[in-house]
């Protein structure tokens, strides 16, 4: 087929000579170029990427053979360049370049970026599925992440917030995609501020999206960033503060708080934060059950620092709380959690022990062992009965 038969679609493009890419090859911003033409840039001693003006710290440029394959397919195949799902995949290119032209173009105006994101989070996810390699080439996480983490507005407008609100939502939708790579670009300085902010002053929808977003950083591909938001005092705080205040993001908060939890390193600041508490609060009022084994096994993981024990051990009635979680017909994890927790706290704590032997635990603990409940808690049960037992001879 003759290019010149054809409208070149935007993707196939470089964005240096606008001509058909040759020798597609990929910058560390995640922007690609046609190898000639960014060499040329690189050895005139530009250190910046040309689209995107960002520093590059890393200059390697790597053969991007996914864009270079689906050029040889539009070349050879023309109209018949098609889509599974009968499609023309040059108008699928054609479609999405246009909606990242708008939303990256400084002339488009805020109710033209607005429909664009609107059209993005009306994409069936299946329709997202298919075309994973036109929204990877495009980029549309690092550009969308940028849109909404790369702004330096103290004040958020009425319609700036709503654009947040649809812009992480299509994050959100990307995100299982590709790789969480682009998602490391939160821990630049700037970058972070704004998400703290956003978390502080941010619509219930902002503070839930971004709680999946936190989620998210719990891969191997983000733990920097996991570890660098969950030392953060500000962003902690506002999270505990959350678990107390806002019944509506309590459960996105709660895995949000799980996923900080995952790393060790994250564990002490927590715990300074006031986790503790706000868990145990968010325990005591029942609010969502089907949260409550991710919420205990929060607090047994935390348990790991020492303030952590005395902690639980001042909360009020909180021992009876643990007690009461001790056999869950309908949960065995929050049972297992429950056991493990006491058995902690029984050992280091005289007064623990006699409180939950004053709330029944043992009644419990022999409940739980004639139950279905798993091997392991099991034998949490029949060593905290021990403990129990031994100190009451």
């Amino acid at each position: 087929m003759n290019q010149s038969q054809n409208t070149i679609p935007y993707l196939f493009r470089c964005p240096i000579s606008l001509d058909l890419f040759e020798d597609p090859v990929t910058l560390c911003t995640g922007q690609t170029y046609d190898r000639s033409n960014i060499e040329k840039w690189l050895a005139a001693g530009n250190l910046t990427c040309p689209v995107t003006m960002q520093k590059l710290h890393d200059p390697t440029i790597v053969p991007n053979h996914t864009l270079r394959h689906l050029i040889d397919q539009w070349l050879q195949l023309g109209p018949q360049f098609e889509s599974g799902n009968g499609n023309s995949a040059t108008a699928t290119i054609h479609h999405l370049s246009a909606l990242k032209h708008t939303l990256e173009s400084h002339d488009s105006s805020l109710e033209n970026k607005l429909q664009a994101l609107e059209k993005i989070t009306a994409l069936p996810d299946q329709y997202c599925s298919f075309n994973k390699s036109f929204f990877l080439q495009l980029d549309f996480l690092s550009l969308l992440l940028e849109l909404v983490f790369g702004r330096s507005e103290a004040q958020v407008s009425k319609d700036q917030m709503h654009f947040i609100e649809l812009a992480i939502c299509c994050i959100l939708k990307l995100l299982p995609l590709g790789n969480l790579e682009p998602l490391n670009m939160i821990k630049d300085e700037s970058k972070l501020a704004t998400f703290l902010l956003l978390f502080e002053k941010g619509t219930t929808l902002v503070k839930t999206s971004l709680c999946h977003l936190i989620e998210s950083t719990s891969s191997s591909q983000t733990e920097e960033l996991c570890s660098i938001l969950g030392n953060s005092h500000k962003l902690v705080h506002e999270i505990v503060l959350a678990v107390y205040q806002n019944n509506k993001v309590s459960e996105d908060v709660i895995r949000g708080m799980s996923a900080l939890c995952s790393l060790q390193s994250n564990r002490e600041n927590l715990v300074r934060g006031g986790a503790i508490d706000g868990i145990m609060t968010y325990i005591s009022e029942r609010r969502q059950k089907n949260m409550a084994p991710v919420a205990m096994g929060i607090v047994e993981k935390l348990l790991e620092v020492e303030s952590a024990k005395e902690e639980l051990v001042n909360y009020p009635n909180g021992i009876k709380i643990l007690v009461n979680m001790v056999f869950k017909v309908s949960d065995q994890e929050c049972s297992d959690s429950a056991v493990g927790i006491l058995l902690i706290i029984c050992h280091d704590f005289e007064g623990a022990r006699e409180e939950a032997i004053e709330y029944g635990v043992l009644t419990r603990l022999l409940l739980l062992l004639q139950s279905q409940c798993g091997a392991t808690t099991k034998s949490k049960a029949r060593m905290l009965l021990k403990l129990l037992r031994s100190k009451m001879d």
